[in-house]
């Protein structure tokens, strides 16, 4: 049985093996063009020095990677609850359909960039402004991946469950919502990668705290090292982000299929 597991975690490491290959290979690309060319710093600093920088900083850097993180998790609440909300009145109204969903499709039309100063303005600079950015990024995926999942639901399945005298709560518990949810997790999937691009935005516009105002600073300051080693951050919060969700879909549509 042991013998077992130790074959199990060494096929699972040695299925991450391309990609560390790959990562490995950019960090050696991106330090030996960095001190070949001799870059200016403030344009594409050594890797080895940006990692420096993350060490140096780490009590800062965690201080703002806390705040961004924060205004990233409550504005993918939010826009989960908003998304699920439209996209249930959307499916059980075809007024609705014909209205809110067309609004929906059209909101993307107009640059997020150019709402995002009247969230500063309705919201002032405190954390809501940041978090009202991050829903305005976030909702749409949510909301259009979560209807079409109720929409593309198997009519047969629903017509079964009626002719078993299946009542409204019955139907979308049992036929509409098992049928949504790959298109739902999907949505946040997304919603979550992008998630932190809406905080960073937001803090752009305004603040004193979060990775997006720490690299905007370091970026006025010609401080190349710290604004890579605030982007890396970003990065891998919207990487960490997008898988916990990715494991969260696993479990539960792991758990439906049982």
């Amino acid at each position: 049985m042991d013998g077992r597991k130790v074959t199990d975690l060494r096929a699972k490491m040695t299925a991450y093996v391309p990609e560390a290959a790959f990562l490995l290979l950019i960090a050696v690309l991106w330090e030996a063009s960095a001190r070949i060319f001799h870059f200016p710093h403030y344009i594409i600093p050594k890797l080895s020095d940006v990692l420096l920088s993350l060490w140096e900083n780490r009590a800062v850097l965690t201080k703002h990677l806390g705040v961004t993180l924060w205004e990233s998790l409550l504005g993918l609440f939010i826009s989960t609850v908003l998304g699920v909300a439209s996209a249930i009145i959307i499916d059980v109204s075809r007024l609705a359909k014909r209205t809110i969903y067309p609004l929906i499709v059209a909101s993307q039309t107009i640059p997020i960039i150019a709402l995002s100063p009247i969230m500063v303005m309705w919201f002032g600079y405190e954390i809501w402004s940041k978090v009202a950015v991050v829903v305005l990024f976030t909702f749409f995926p949510i909301a259009v991946n979560t209807a079409d999942g109720f929409r593309t639901a198997d009519a047969g399945i629903g017509e079964l469950l009626r002719t078993m005298g299946a009542g409204n709560r019955a139907l979308f518990t049992k036929w509409k919502l098992p049928s949504a949810l790959p298109g739902f997790f999907t949505g946040l999937k997304l919603a979550a990668a992008i998630s932190v691009g809406g905080a960073t935005l937001g803090e752009w516009l305004g603040g004193e705290n979060g990775l997006g105002m720490y690299t905007k600073r370091a970026s006025n300051m010609l401080r190349g090292e710290a604004v890579f080693s605030g982007v890396l951050l970003l990065s891998a919060m919207g990487i960490v982000l997008f898988l916990a969700v990715q494991l969260l879909e696993k479990l539960v549509l792991s758990h439906r299929k049982e």
